[in-house]
């Protein structure tokens, strides 16, 4: 995450709209468009400028992201499989599993970290695949309101240090995020019923 990456233009627009500014960008990197931690970085500047409002701005880049989430999981909902496979790609496969045994993980887990853990193929199987539009919006803005509420913190506490706070961690967080993939795949694990009682009631 580098702050000189952000467009001149863009940090003056979304200061100067502030939350609907925020709600605007993380809607469209989460729907039609893709602004790889771009969304994070903003979440962080505007929060440096106006600390005070730190939880409106994440809370309207949560919502945001939530929005252009539910529009594409309707657009997967009627699209079919056939539309997921062609636009999720080579991930398409290993999506379909983990959502189909783990309907709130598969959403709330790409939602709280960062890339290069794929996410719309997630969103998209998730409509696909019928998942209840109540669990899928409460692991979404779970996963996406910790994500920024921790950037936003981190912005407040460091301000312009928490570009670099950030780069020289990353590896920390890298760990951290898989030990938080492992932790929860070990937990689906344990409370998910086993195959031959669901066979042999």
């Amino acid at each position: 995450m580098n702050r000189a990456k952000l467009p001149a233009w863009l940090q003056k627009l979304v200061v100067g709209l502030g939350g609907g500014g925020l709600f605007l960008v993380t809607f469209f990197d989460s729907s039609a468009l893709s602004f790889p931690l771009v969304a994070d970085a903003l979440v962080i500047e505007v929060s440096i400028h106006r600390p005070a409002r730190m939880p409106y701005y994440c809370a309207m880049a949560a919502l945001g992201s939530l929005a252009g989430c539910i529009w594409l999981y309707l657009i997967a909902k009627k699209g079919g499989e056939a539309f997921f496979h062609r636009r999720a790609g080579r991930t398409a496969r290993h999506a379909k599993r983990w959502v189909q045994r783990n309907a709130f993980l598969s959403v709330f887990l790409p939602a709280i970290l960062p890339p290069p853990v794929p996410f719309k193929p997630f969103i998209l199987a998730e409509g696909v695949f019928q998942v209840p539009l109540r669990t899928f919006v409460v692991a979404l803005l779970l996963g996406r309101g910790l994500r920024y509420f921790i950037e936003g913190i981190l912005a407040v506490r460091y301000g312009d240090a928490v570009f670099v706070y950030l780069a020289a961690h990353k590896i920390t967080f890298g760990l951290a995020a898989v030990a938080i993939l492992l932790a929860a795949y070990a937990l689906t694990r344990l409370h998910s019923p086993d195959r031959s009682d669901a066979r042999n009631p």
